[in-house]
C-alpha cells in the first residue's frame, strides 16, 4: 500500500504539557517546542477567544519543525456571534492574522454553535466570503441535525465535515463533505473532555487514517480530551500504532 506519510496528522486541542505525560517529551525548549518534538500537529482553539497578532503566529511557526501544521479555529465572533453573516471583515482579519504561521498553516476549523440552524443562502455567503480569503484546507463541526442537508454546499466549496465524538448530529459519526481531507475530533467519550480511548480504538482510527492517506488525503485526528490530560496519552498512542504501520 503506498501511503503518502506527510499527510497523516495526529496532536491535540493546545499544546500544554499535563505531568502525567511531560517526562514523554524533551526538557529542552518551550512548552510548544517541546510538544512539536513527538506530535505533527496541534489545534489553536485560543484563537476562538481572542485575536492574537501575525507576529505571535510568525514566533509559533517558526519555532517548530518543517513538517508541522497547525489547525487554526475561527473565532466565536464570527461562528457564534455574528452566526455566520456581515463577517467579511472579521473573515480577512483572522485570516490575515495566521497566515503568519507561513506553510505551517495546515488548516481552519469552524465550530458552529448547537443552536445555529443550517440556512442555505447563510451558509453560501460564509462559504464564498471565506473563499475569497482563503483557499486552504478547511474543516467544519456543525452540531445542529439540520446541517446534515450541507453535504452538496460542503463538496461544492472544499469545505470537509469532521468525524466527531461523541456524537452531535447523525451524519458526523466518520468524515464526509469534501471528500478530499479526512479530519477527526475526539473531544473523550462517554464523559466529555475527559474520558480516554482505549487501544482498540486507536489501533483502528490508524487504520482508517492510513486508508486515507493511502488515497492520497491528508488525514487529521486532534483530541480534546484535554480535561483529564488524557489527550496526550491518547496523541502519543496514536502517534505510536502510525509509526508501528511505517506511515510517518
Amino acid at each position: 500500500m503506498d501511503v503518502n506519510i506527510q499527510s497523516i496528522f495526529t496532536g491535540c486541542a493546545g499544546w500544554s504539557l499535563g505531568r502525567d505525560y511531560s517526562a514523554a517529551f524533551t526538557a529542552e525548549g518551550t512548552h510548544l517546542q517541546r510538544y512539536a518534538a513527538r506530535l505533527n500537529c496541534v489545534e489553536i482553539n485560543s484563537s476562538f477567544y481572542r485575536p492574537y497578532r501575525v507576529q505571535t503566529y510568525q514566533r509559533w511557526g517558526a519555532s517548530v519543525p518543517a513538517g508541522f501544521r497547525f489547525s487554526v479555529k475561527v473565532p466565536k465572533l464570527i461562528t457564534h456571534v455574528q452566526r455566520l453573516q456581515d463577517c467579511d471583515q472579521a473573515l480577512e482579519e483572522f485570516v490575515q492574522q495566521c497566515s503568519g504561521l507561513g506553510d505551517r498553516l495546515g488548516c481552519l476549523l469552524v465550530q458552529l454553535p448547537p443552536s445555529l440552524e443550517f440556512v442555505e443562502g447563510v451558509a453560501e455567503g460564509f462559504f464564498v466570503s471565506l473563499r475569497r480569503c482563503f483557499s486552504g484546507l478547511v474543516v467544519l463541526e456543525p452540531r445542529h441535525e439540520s446541517w446534515t442537508g450541507a453535504e452538496a454546499l460542503l463538496v461544492h466549496h472544499r469545505i470537509a465535515q469532521a468525524a466527531v465524538d461523541p456524537s452531535c448530529i447523525s451524519t458526523d459519526s466518520s468524515p464526509r463533505g469534501w471528500p478530499g481531507f479526512k479530519y477527526w475530533r475526539l473531544h473523550g467519550s462517554p464523559r466529555i473532555y475527559y474520558s480516554p480511548y482505549d487501544p482498540q480504538r486507536l489501533e483502528r482510527l490508524a487504520g482508517e487514517m492510513q486508508a486515507a492517506a493511502a488515497d492520497g488525503l491528508a488525514a487529521w485526528c486532534i483530541f480534546d480530551n484535554t480535561a483529564s490530560g488524557a489527550a496526550l496519552g491518547n496523541a502519543l498512542t496514536l502517534a505510536q500504532c502510525l509509526a508501528a504501520k511505517r506511515l510517518w
